[in-house]
């Protein structure tokens, strides 16, 4: 038996015998990565750099059968079992200390079927990978707005994208995915195949199993009409009021953002960015009413390949960044909550931090919140702190104002929270996350994993188990 311990003194492959654990790689297709492995600190980094977690052995998986493996191999000597899509999350579930991390980022397969408009993908695809073979015949499905989140947490979590008011959300356009259960089985999941299964997996997380290939409903989606607006922060007021006007009445094929921050000169922006995926010219009818508002300091709304506008984002969150995030779901744009969040950004310490409204509407607003697992549907936007720095002195006051803005704008709440928003924030905000649909995935959690082997997410304890979590 081997307790030994890496360069920090944390303890690693912690009662494993060196033989399983040689038995173990030697049955894998992919590598099994050690600590005192080249590649080990590199495998274990995660988008948000606040999380430093070190793994006993991480698997980098080459396909299903490495990934029943490590379910099995993680059970059976009851060590700390995390999973890796695109290692996006804010709460840095991915990555777990002294246990074993399943990372299936190698797996990249995907296959699209032009004729029926469908698309087999492995679990390891970033939106911007999954975009770029779909787009090769014009198509696509509801995939966030950072091209390189991965597609797996973000399904798992419901997703919300640019697509959502024509298309909805992207568990609404998934048709099938394969799922590796706490015991070791690989399951079909479908609306005719393990039908419970397949109902909680779209928007209750990774709390039922690893799902290792997902199949989508794909649109045609080539050009689109999309960009944004820009103003100065002291517009706010009749910015977003006219912007929420302006977006309640919009059509299914028009998503838009708000958004409060600063820009590359230091000063302080509102802006509003917009997706039409119909008719080019009928979009240009449909912004015309926004676009002459006011006197915009930049407008590069343009017609853009659909891949340009998933990407656009991508350079505002580099590797290495320290992230903290607050999030509800806010209905009403009124006087005084446009009041505190101008107020707020005005006094932000990290100009890397935005203050986000992302729409929901249309199609995924009228989908039954108990169709799936994914229970906020409503006419509302997600409205997301995003508090992002480098600098690891600067940590406690970028924490403690995202917090006090947080705290400012409860009263505007209509309650809830995107579960792919949220951070270690305890039981109560998870119980927000999966709301109404909560007991019904209590009792699925109870059946597909009743000793929650799958517990680093946004858990759902089994109805045996009543341990309570850390609020931050």
């Amino acid at each position: 038996m081997v307790d030994r311990q890496d360069a920090l003194g944390l303890p690693l492959a912690k009662h494993l015998d060196e033989a399983d654990i040689q038995g173990f790689a030697a049955a894998l297709r992919g590598d099994l990565i050690r600590p005192e492995d080249d590649r080990y600190h590199a495998s274990r980094v995660v988008f948000n750099a606040m999380v430093d977690r070190h793994p006993a052995l991480i698997v980098r998986c080459a396909g299903g059968a490495d990934v029943m493996r490590g379910v099995d191999f993680a059970r059976s000597h009851s060590v700390p079992l995390s999973i890796r899509g695109g290692g996006h999350s804010v709460a840095g579930k991915a990555v777990c200390d002294g246990g074993l991390m399943l990372d299936l980022s190698p797996m990249k397969g995907i296959r699209v079927d032009p004729v029926r408009k469908t698309a087999e993908a492995q679990a390891g695809l970033t939106l911007g990978e999954f975009d770029h073979e779909t787009q090769a015949f014009g198509l696509a499905t509801t995939l966030g707005v950072v091209s390189v989140t991965g597609i797996a947490g973000l399904t798992l979590g419901g997703g919300l994208g640019w697509l959502n008011g024509l298309h909805g959300l992207a568990c609404d356009n998934l048709i099938s995915a394969d799922v590796v259960t706490a015991d070791g089985r690989l399951l079909r999941t479908s609306e005719e195949e393990n039908e419970d299964l397949f109902w909680g997996i779209r928007g209750g997380g990774g709390n039922f199993g690893v799902v290792t290939s997902f199949g989508y409903r794909l649109h045609s989606v080539s050009r689109v009409l999309a960009g944004g607006l820009s103003y100065p922060l002291s517009k706010a007021h009749e910015v977003l009021r006219f912007y929420h006007e302006f977006a309640n009445e919009c059509p299914d094929e028009l998503s838009t953002t708000a958004s409060l921050g600063v820009s590359p000169d230091g000063d302080g922006v509102v802006s509003v960015s917009v997706c039409y995926c119909g008719s080019l010219d009928e979009g240009e009818r449909v912004l015309r009413p926004l676009r002459e508002f006011g006197s915009p300091l930049a407008d590069n709304i343009e017609p853009m390949a659909y891949t340009a506008l998933q990407s656009t984002p991508d350079a505002g969150f580099p590797p290495g960044r320290r992230h903290y995030w607050k999030s509800s779901y806010l209905k009403e744009l009124s006087d005084e909550a446009i009041e505190v969040m101008v107020e707020y950004v005005s006094e932000m310490p990290s100009s890397a931090t935005g203050v986000g409204l992302q729409q929901m509407h249309g199609v995924a607003s009228r989908v039954d919140p108990t169709a799936t697992a994914f229970p906020h549907r409503d006419e509302h936007y997600d409205l997301l702190i995003l508090s992002q720095w480098a600098d690891p002195a600067e940590s406690e006051s970028n924490v403690e104002w995202t917090r006090s803005l947080f705290e400012a704008m409860k009263p505007f709440f209509e309650g809830g929270v995107y579960v792919n928003n949220l951070g270690d924030e305890g039981e109560d905000r998870v119980r927000e996350a999966y709301g109404a649909n909560y007991e019904r995935l209590l009792a699925l959690k109870g059946k597909y994993d009743p000793t929650n082997l799958f517990r680093l997410n946004q858990n759902i304890k089994p109805p045996n188990q009543t341990t309570s979590s850390p609020v931050s």
